[in-house]
Formats: C-alpha cells, structure tokens, sequence
C-alpha cells in the first residue's frame, strides 16, 4: 500500500477534508484528516493497520515487546496494528498534562516497545509518549504512523515508519496565508470538537 492508496481510503471514506482547520497542535491547515471516519470502518481500519504492520515487520527492527499509542486518536491504529502483529497493545493517557501509563499497563525495563501513532503532524505528542516510556526504563526502538502529514520534517524522537507521507501545509496563527486567513477556521479535532 502506498500513499496515494492510503489518501484514498480516507478520500473515500470522507476523512479527506479541505477548508480552513485548526489542527491538534494549534497549526492552521487547509487540509484536515478526520480518522474518526476511518475508525468507524472496522474494515477499513483493518486494511490501513495491517498495512502498516508489514511495514513495520519489513523494517527488520529486531524484537518488539509491545505496542504503546498516546490516547486518544493512537488507540485504535495501536491496538489493530498489534493485532497483526500479535502483541500486546496499551496506550498513555494524560494525567495532570503529561502521558502516563496507567489502569495496570506496566513495561519491564527494557523492554523494546513501537509507538503507534494515527498521523503525526509536528511529532509533540509522540516525542511526550516516547519521553513517558523512557522514564519508565523501557526502550522505544521506532514509532509508526498511518499518515505522517509534515513530509518527513517532524521529529518524533525515533526512528519514524509512516505507511503514508505527505506534505500538507500547515502555518502558525500569526503566518496564515491571505487566502486562508479569508476562511473562517474549524477545529474538528478531538482536543476542541465542534463539527
């Protein structure tokens, strides 16, 4: 599966959308991923994460230990692409504003552990979840993604698998573009829903 086959998925689903977002991470885009779409779709969800399961397994990363997605929108792609995998799946929740490992998921020190990611834009939350999985004395050998959207410039703090990569732009507040400024902003993410 490459990226135009993964674009098309979302397109089909109508996760594809074009106007003027603010995304997660406070960036304004003209282009929005709502994976919620792709969620909803057990079959595609399973398409997209079995794909990113191979990938991840043709990348001859040695031993992984566990799956760890940051909550919420990693959960799902984390759980199906351990699911192809057959390892164990957790996630880190926010507990007074940073990741944690919580509701009796422990790492052994040492253990080798992939994030899972849905679509990673500027790599801040996975670089929090890969800091939390650090502290815990367990070792984040790469992190893997559905779509990473800056075109391979966001550090996430590991080596980055993404099944799609694409160089939608996104621009701080004060640098919109006349023609995005123009349009009135949604913030159809999960840290501020409103459509």
């Amino acid at each position: 599966m490459n990226t135009n086959d993964v674009l098309d998925e979302f397109r089909q689903a109508g996760a594809l959308l074009e106007g003027h977002f603010v995304l997660s991470s406070g960036r304004h885009s003209p282009v929005f991923l709502q994976k919620a779409f792709i969620f909803m779709d057990p079959q595609r969800t399973e398409k997209l994460c079995k794909a990113l399961a191979k990938k991840v397994l043709d990348a001859n990363l040695g031993q992984i230990d566990a799956i760890v997605s940051p909550a919420v929108g990693g959960i799902i792609p984390g759980y199906e692409t351990a699911r192809h995998m057959n390892l164990p799946a957790m996630y880190v929740e926010r507990v007074e504003g940073c990741f944690s490992l919580r509701r009796g998921f422990t790492l052994k020190p040492g253990a080798r552990v992939l994030v899972v990611e849905d679509i990673v834009t500027t790599g801040l939350s996975s670089r929090e979840c890969i800091e939390a999985i650090g502290a815990l004395g367990a070792k984040v050998i790469a992190e893997a993604c559905l779509i990473d959207r800056s075109g391979g410039k966001a550090d996430v703090g590991a080596p980055l698998i993404a099944l799609a990569q694409v160089d939608f732009p996104s621009y701080a507040p004060d640098e919109l573009p006349d023609a995005l400024a123009a349009i009135a902003p949604r913030k159809p993410g999960s840290r501020d829903i409103n459509s």
